[in-house]
Parts: C-alpha cells; sequence; structure tokens
C-alpha cells in the first residue's frame, strides 16, 4: 500500500513540476514575441490537460 502512495505522490510532483516548467517557458515566449500569444496560450492549455491525464491515469492505475 505505501509503495503505491508514493508512485501516486511522485506522479502528482512530476505533473506539478512539468505545468510550471510549461508555464514558465509559455510566459517567455510570449514576452519575446507578443504577436503569438494566442498560439502560445492554446498550445500551453493543450500540454497542461495531457500532463494533468497523464496523472490521472497515474493515480487509476495505481488503483488495480
Amino acid at each position: 500500500m505505501g509503495t503505491k502512495a508514493i508512485a501516486v505522490g511522485l506522479a502528482a510532483l512530476g505533473g506539478g513540476i512539468g505545468i510550471g516548467i510549461l508555464g514558465s517557458k509559455s510566459a517567455e515566449a510570449t514576452g519575446r514575441n507578443p504577436g503569438a500569444a494566442t498560439p502560445v496560450l492554446v498550445i500551453s492549455i493543450i500540454l497542461a490537460a495531457l500532463i494533468e491525464g497523464l496523472f490521472i491515469l497515474a493515480a487509476f492505475a495505481v488503483q488495480y
């Protein structure tokens, strides 16, 4: 039981770090090229959803 909790915790930590890096780099890209703010925002939202989806899959996979 403890190993499963550690695995879910590591997945959450990885997801949080990944979304943090994504936000940082998208803000940096928008700062460098303000005209590309909308495409950068769209790609960032899609990637954040995929990162969270991986965490949810990891959390459910550990249940079984």
